[in-house]
């Protein structure tokens, strides 16, 4: 579904990546991890057009999209779930999941994805009209989540969905991120949290300074002993 070719990106004089590859599979659950810095913030943003790519190549669908911008990318089935949610604050939560449906006019379907949405997240729905500014930090993730969602995408692109949670609703948002994939929607996630995001995953991805430097099964990731000593704390 998703194929990285060799890509490079530069902020300036720093190259952030330098000539990474890697693919995703339809249905699957692709983890993308490591330390700050390594590059993978940056991976999620060439790959939706919010930056552009130096070199290489990033194919959708078999369609090329280094030279596609975002909201046609969007448009294409593409999804992305920014670090530190970026939900719309002065709008309500229901004015923020419509504006997910932004690109689509099929409003029946519209309606029953936004159903579907409030059954996955009740929370959200109690506080349909409830500025979003004003949820907790996990309230927020499941609305950026669930504003994913409402696009009907057949990717979701997910950049550190912990981060700042409790422990509780980590667990909470990881559940969510499984039940996305057993719903058919494939999933690349960004995530700090290695030993959580591969438990999660089919394959998964090292990033360092830019670089891949690892790949495999998750299960054999979270055996590695390099791995475990370098993310997951062991």
């Amino acid at each position: 579904m998703l194929e990285i070719k060799d890509l490079e990106v530069s902020y300036g004089m720093i190259k952030a990546l330098k000539g990474i590859s890697f693919r995703v599979d339809e249905g699957e659950v692709i983890a993308l991890i490591g330390a700050n810095g390594a590059g993978k913030t940056t991976a999620l943003h060439t790959i939706t057009g919010l930056l552009p790519a130096e070199s290489g190549s990033i194919r959708f669908d078999g369609v090329e999209l280094t030279k596609v911008p975002a909201h046609k990318i969007v448009a294409m089935g593409m999804a992305h779930v920014p670090e530190g949610r970026r939900v719309f604050a002065n709008l309500s939560v229901l004015q923020n999941l419509r504006m997910g449906a932004y690109t689509r006019s099929d409003r029946d379907e519209i309606s029953r994805n936004l159903e579907m949405v409030f059954s996955r997240f009740p929370r959200l729905k109690e506080r349909q009209n409830q500025l979003s500014g004003t949820l907790s930090g996990g309230e927020q993730q499941m609305l950026a989540m669930g504003r994913a969602l409402m696009s009907s995408p057949k990717i979701i692109l997910m950049d550190e969905p912990s981060m700042g949670l409790s422990p509780i609703l980590v667990n909470e948002i990881f559940d969510i991120i499984e039940k996305v994939k057993a719903d058919g929607t494939t999933v690349l996630l960004v995530e700090q949290n290695a030993k959580k995001a591969l438990s999660i995953s089919d394959r998964g991805y090292v990033l360092e300074t830019g670089r891949i430097v690892l790949e495999g099964k998750a299960s054999e990731l979270l055996n590695n002993e390099q791995i475990r000593k370098a993310y997951l704390g062991e």
